[in-house]
């Protein structure tokens, strides 16, 4: 079965080589969020994580992460479907259910949260690797549509070397690489070192189709990791998720690139009134999160709006939902009534930092990363620790990023995510870290 599918360079390629890609998040890459994405510049898109062994055995659970009358169909191509499993026969049998909609199954190795701790799936697989390989093999040999895989690094980079090639020799046909270590979560996130996905990529076959993931702040971002990596294409979750237009790189369209708030979240609203009702339940489940995070700067100066939001179930009327986005459309519309405030719709590019890119300083209307807060300073204006610092041994004598403190940036930057409430927080953590 594996001679009939296409592999390594002929699948890309098939897939149109894609250069941008929306990353596998739990909750999060859902139909809307993919169709929205891909208006803003996204090539390829991966499903939020699914459970293969819920997705596998609960028609329940399948059915609300999976429409197969909408998922992976017209308009929703190339599409990677993403699984965590810790059983290959399990993984196997879920896979199965997407094959026919989709372009390739994806192994998540890279889960860092407690949940996956307790589950052994994610990266709490980087022990087994006996384990990781039949799960992969498993599906490169049974599975209609080849297997890629998604992995974080280990601050060993030898070791992460030799799994990556373990990875591959099982059978992945695409192989992408968070630029972090297990550890590195939430508030410890820390910065993703490209210079250790430079290593992999130049230490693994010439051909091997290499995504990069990890630092993609700003639509510029892109060619950076691409030039200083040599990889494929790059992946982006948070940087997607608080602005889908981090991956518009066509132009340098202020529109495109940082989205007014209003205009934004009017165009999200219409794609869930066009599939919530044809059956992606997927996409009204999270809907409220992506509500708050499109509109996490903007809600700093309209702290009123939270509890608007946060006392809206997902499952109340689309009607309800309407109120909310005309709201956003209604005080938008008052600050362009300001001269001043037209004045300065404008970005504003700081220096270059230590980690090579430059911030920028975006007016709180329109979409923008966020920064987390950690032991109450802003992750863009402390030092932070950058994974794998330790270099193998053939290249020690080669200069070592320095975590050198970055400039502050401006107070409409550095403001832009305080207030965040716990429930917001939390959501933060745990959706987007795959």
């Amino acid at each position: 079965m594996t001679l009939e599918k296409l592999t390594g360079r002929a699948l890309y390629q098939a897939m149109g080589s894609p250069k941008t890609v929306v990353a596998p998040m739990v909750d999060q890459s859902e139909l809307a969020w993919r169709i929205l994405s891909r208006r803003y510049g996204a090539d390829l898109c991966y499903t939020p994580m699914f459970h293969a062994r819920l997705f596998a055995n609960e028609e329940k659970y399948r059915r609300s992460m999976w429409c197969p009358e909408l998922d992976g169909q017209k308009g929703d191509r190339p599409l990677i479907v993403q699984f965590c499993a810790n059983d290959p026969d399990t993984l196997l049998k879920a896979a199965q259910y997407v094959e026919n909609d989709c372009d390739a199954v994806d192994l998540n190795l890279g889960c860092p949260q407690g949940i996956a701790r307790k589950g052994k799936y994610g990266a709490f697989l980087m022990e087994d690797w006996d384990l990781v390989y039949k799960l992969i093999n498993t599906l490169h040999k049974h599975l209609k549509v080849p297997v890629t895989a998604k992995i974080r690094i280990y601050d060993d980079w030898e070791k992460s070397l030799e799994y990556a090639k373990m990875v591959l020799s099982a059978g992945a046909q695409f192989i992408t690489i968070h630029g972090r270590t297990r550890d590195m979560k939430g508030q410890q996130t820390g910065l993703a070192n490209w210079k250790i996905l430079k290593y992999l990529r130049d230490n693994l076959p010439k051909d091997q189709v290499f995504f990069a993931n990890g630092n993609i702040l700003y639509p510029e971002d892109l060619a950076r990791c691409t030039d200083e990596v040599g990889c494929d294409a790059v992946m982006s979750a948070e940087g997607n998720l608080y602005n889908p237009g981090v991956f518009w790189t066509k132009d340098s369209d202020i529109d495109k690139q940082f989205p007014r708030v209003d205009k934004l979240l009017r165009e999200y609203f219409d794609i869930l009134k066009d599939v919530i009702p044809k059956g992606s339940e997927a996409s009204r489940h999270a809907m409220k999160a992506h509500f708050f995070k499109l509109l996490h700067a903007f809600l700093v100066k309209n702290p009123d709006m939270r509890p608007m939001i946060g006392q809206t179930s997902v499952h109340a009327s689309l009607d309800d939902w309407e109120k909310i986005v005309a709201e956003v459309e209604s005080r938008v519309a008052k600050i362009y009534e300001d001269p001043e405030n037209k004045a300065e719709d404008k970005i504003t590019v700081g220096p270059v930092q230590s980690w090579g890119g430059s911030y920028r300083t975006v007016p709180y209307w329109r979409a923008q990363p966020y920064f987390r807060t950690v032991d109450g300073e802003k992750q863009n204006t402390r030092v932070l620790k950058v994974a794998g610092e330790k270099r193998p041994a053939e290249e020690t004598d080669a200069p070592v990023a320095k975590k050198t403190k970055p400039e502050a940036t401006t107070e409409a930057t550095t403001e832009a995510t305080t207030m965040e409430t716990k429930a917001e927080a939390k959501a933060e953590e745990t959706t987007t870290q795959t």
